[in-house]
């Protein structure tokens, strides 16, 4: 346990005093620190003038249709800077539009067979459709005046405009909650610590094989010992980054963003005892799973700049993990996003947000927790075991026909 613990110590302390890893460090917390005050950056540049970022839209009602009932729609906030235009030509407007003082127009007449709506834009590139939300105040708005020339009461005009309630029901018995935005963000940030962290022991145990520290180390302590510790030293780091950057975001949203904004995207009420210590235990299982896998690639590896091509079969499965547990979180009663909560290489970024999201059973919960274990065990067997034969191999990079052989000969 001693030089378990004296591999783990030297490998924390050689990565945290790395140039690189304080210099990564310092960027990814400038780039939180700006991210989070876009709003405010945006806030300065648009100063005091509420209406930018705002289309602006011209209403033309040139036969006096709404008889000058269109003026309260420029007091509403609906996305757009709304001017009510009396006594102005056509080609005005356009001249207005084509010179950007306008974005668009509406111009309201009477037709044929009814009141005909003309809109306006210097491009018909430049519009995907016609603003419907615009064309439905106009109809309500004109709709209201004619009932009102019926001398109907204003509690006859409610119940004629009663609103209609929207809810939504599912079939599912589960019911599901939980932020999804919080999840998401909270999925991208364990995959990004257990897949950056998992493939810094394969460079570690690449990078002393190349510098012949391996042979001073094999000779103190055992190969499990370095494997494990090794293992242990850069999940250390790796919790230890991770919590700053869950800390240094936590304090600048609440810093940098509206209360409002904050309660949005930091919704902690899902957030409960056992779902953030579920969360940790599979953060440690995910990364010791996918770290044991880099080790062993990395201890088939003779030379740093073949890592990479060693390490593409472990990253693509991180990622496939990594994909099904965040394509399925859309739909969590599936049966697929069951199966992503029980495959090893998907749960740890999956099961804790079925948690938050009180679809997991607990039985769902212990299965997929036996399965990681027993997995990261059978691999951690392997990894050894293969290890401890690769470790000293300097010639050419070992096969996947060579690492079954390896290890066929060490049970034998």
């Amino acid at each position: 346990m001693r030089d378990l613990w004296l591999v783990a110590k030297y490998t924390f302390q050689d990565l945290v005093k790395r140039k690189s890893f304080i210099i990564s460090n310092i960027i990814i917390f400038l780039i939180m620190i700006i991210a989070f005050n876009v709003p405010n950056i945006i806030n300065k540049i648009q100063g005091d003038d509420e209406s930018f970022g705002k289309t602006k839209l011209a209403i033309i009602d040139e036969d006096n249709i709404y008889e000058g009932s269109l003026k309260q729609l420029e007091e509403l906030d609906i996305g757009y800077e709304i001017e009510i235009v009396e006594n102005t030509a056509l080609e005005e407007i356009k001249e207005k539009i084509n010179q950007e003082e306008l974005d668009e127009a509406i111009r309201i007449t009477k037709g044929e067979n009814g009141i005909h709506i003309e809109y306006i834009v210097k491009s018909m590139n430049m519009i995907s459709e016609v603003p419907q939300d615009i064309i439905t105040i106009l109809q309500d708005t004109y709709k209201n005046l004619q009932i009102s020339k019926l001398q109907v009461t204003p509690q006859e005009l409610s119940i004629i405009n009663m609103p209609f309630e929207m809810e939504v029901s599912q079939t599912e018995e589960k019911e599901v909650g939980g932020n999804i935005l919080a999840m998401l963000l909270l999925s991208i940030v364990l995959f990004y610590a257990i897949y950056f962290y998992a493939y810094q022991v394969s460079t570690s145990i690449t990078i002393e094989k190349t510098s012949k520290i391996i042979e001073t180390l094999v000779t103190s302590t055992s190969p499990r010992t370095i494997v494990l510790g090794k293992t242990l030293g850069i999940g250390l780091a790796g919790i230890m980054q991770t919590v700053a950057l869950v800390v240094v975001a936590i304090i600048c949203a609440n810093a940098f963003l509206t209360p409002e904004m904050v309660s949005m995207v930091l919704d902690m009420s899902n957030i409960t005892w056992v779902l953030a210590v579920l969360t940790i235990v599979y953060y440690i299982l995910g990364y010791s799973l996918f770290a044991l896998l880099y080790a062993l690639t990395g201890s088939t590896v003779a030379k740093p700049e073949d890592i990479q091509s060693a390490n593409g079969p472990v990253a693509i499965l991180a990622v496939i993990g990594f994909y099904l547990s965040y394509f399925t979180m859309m739909n969590p009663t599936s049966t697929l996003n069951s199966f992503a909560a029980i495959f090893p290489i998907s749960s740890p970024f999956c099961m804790p947000f079925r948690v938050m999201m009180g679809v997991a059973t607990p039985s769902e919960i212990a299965i997929s927790l036996a399965i990681l274990i027993i997995t990261i065990a059978i691999i951690a067997k392997v990894s050894i075991k293969i290890y401890s034969s690769a470790i000293l191999n300097y010639g050419s990079r070992m096969s996947l026909k060579d690492m079954v052989k390896v290890y066929k000969n060490k049970n034998d």
